[in-house]
């Protein structure tokens, strides 16, 4: 097996990472290999660190490999084990068949200046004025005009993402086997002069959202990725094509990692 490793920059990560290393090199039960990069097409891509660093190792390796998070940080939504159980890692990796789990992606095109970029994100794009005063959008869905946006922004999430940033502006938590993405607003202007729907919207895989921009240049964030973007006319967002792959090597339904995540200790 070939296995890739993406760290958090600090020491105890890479402490863990080393540990991991050594137990896996001691490993009489099956052959694994380290590989440095994305050209040595990884069985599977170890994610040390937390959700963001997860986030990082899917934009390095893409759509191919599997991934197992392990968590050092404060949250890790994505994350199965943690560094005092890299032993019981190790026997699972050598006895278990894992559950893979696919998890959908934002497929979204921008186009800027005539020209048009595909990007996709795991969790999220967001999108705000990128002189920090009011986003103005025209929002269609599968080509009918819908509302014209005024706010700080708007997030167009994954069932993944939908524990991010979404559940922040009170958007849905969404099941990853829902193929759906959700648009949500962040701080919308209501007033008797201007009026959005105000709420979340799920959509699902086979309509798209078109949000035809009125700013100059705006910030826009596809998972950690932040840039300024300028002359944009159009971002148009659907269900991925492509889906990210969880080897779980143990039973953590989706359901029991929010409530880990956000109720309970």
């Amino acid at each position: 097996m070939k296995i890739a490793t993406v760290l958090r920059n600090d020491d105890y990560t890479r402490e863990v990472e080393e540990r991991l290393r050594e137990k896996l090199s001691a490993n009489q039960e099956r052959t694994c290999r380290f590989v440095k990069d994305v050209s040595e097409h990884p069985d599977l891509v170890l994610s040390i660190g937390g959700d963001g660093t997860l986030l990082e190792a899917v934009h390095e390796y893409g759509f191919e490999p599997h991934y197992v998070g392990i968590h050092t940080g404060h949250l890790g939504f994505y994350a199965d084990w943690r560094p005092e159980e890299l032993d019981e890692f190790i026997h699972a990796l050598n006895h278990i068949t894992p559950l893979i789990a696919e998890y959908p992606t934002v497929q979204c095109r921008v186009t800027a200046a005539g020209v048009t970029t595909s990007k996709w994100a795991l969790n999220e794009l967001v999108i705000r004025n990128a002189s920090l005063s009011t986003l103005v959008a025209r929002v269609l869905i599968n080509g009918e005009e819908f509302e014209t946006f005024r706010g700080d922004g708007l997030i167009v999430s994954s069932p993944s993402g939908s524990t991010a940033y979404n559940k922040a502006v009170d958007g849905a938590i969404v099941h990853p086997s829902i193929e759906a993405i959700q648009l949500s607003e962040i701080a919308s202007i209501n007033n008797q002069t201007y009026r959005t729907i105000d709420s979340s919207l799920v959509l699902p895989k086979h309509h798209e959202v078109e949000l035809i921009v009125k700013n100059p240049k705006i910030m826009l964030g596809l998972d950690r990725e932040q840039a300024v973007w300028k002359d944009v006319q159009s971002i148009t967002c659907r269900v991925g094509t492509d889906k990210v792959k969880f080897a779980r090597y143990r039973k953590l339904p989706f359901w029991g990692r929010v409530r880990k995540a956000f109720i309970t200790d």
